[in-house]
């Protein structure tokens, strides 16, 4: 069954023959592991990556903190949201930030305007802290002004308007505005 070599030539033959073979495992072993580390590696840094935005998106929210309206000839002309950073938040930049207002007669993503509000764009005013446009500290109040009257003609009592705010790391924030079913004697009412 097994076969002896006895010449000495034949036997250093079958012996350099094992060796390469054997060096050739080590080196596809070798070569396997390299892939296995790189891409253990690259699966590592996307997964932190991964992680990061995830938290970001759900930390780094607007509380809304308040809200009303004025009224002009019983309709709400403005709109108005105080906002603050949620718990655990980064700062929170509102120019970089949307707002999607989708009210009785339209539908419209608002953008950022330092200056006044419009049919297409938001403005925002300090209450409290040194900036009007990014929210540092959670103690920071920003005003948000939306021109109602310009977005959908006013609001008349009883309207409902879904405002989603959207910050720069893609977190949302959704605020039901509800115009109360009376307007009449009244210059400002809780939205």
């Amino acid at each position: 069954m097994f076969e002896f070599i006895n010449d000495e030539d034949e036997r250093g033959q079958v012996g350099i023959g094992t060796l390469i073979v054997f060096i050739a495992m080590v080196l596809v072993a070798a070569i396997a592991a390299g892939v296995l580390i790189n891409t253990a590696g690259f699966l590592q840094s996307k997964g932190a990556a991964t992680g990061e935005e995830a938290s970001a998106q759900v930390s780094n929210r607007i509380d809304v903190v308040s809200a009303y309206g004025n009224v002009t000839g019983e309709a709400v002309d403005f709109a108005n949201l105080t906002v603050r950073q949620a718990a655990g938040a980064d700062n929170i930049n509102l120019s970089k930030s949307t707002i999607q207002w989708i009210g009785p007669d339209e539908a419209i993503t608002l953008t950022h305007n330092p200056s006044a509000a419009n049919d297409t764009e938001f403005a925002t005013e300090s209450i409290k802290g040194d900036n009007t446009d990014v929210l540092v500290d959670q103690s920071d109040r920003i005003k948000i002004v939306m021109d109602a009257g310009q977005i959908t003609g006013n609001l008349g009592a009883g309207d409902e308007v879904q405002l989603t705010l959207t910050t720069q790391y893609g977190s949302k924030t959704t605020y039901w505005a509800n115009v109360p079913e009376s307007l009449k004697d009244k210059n400002a009412v809780t939205l």
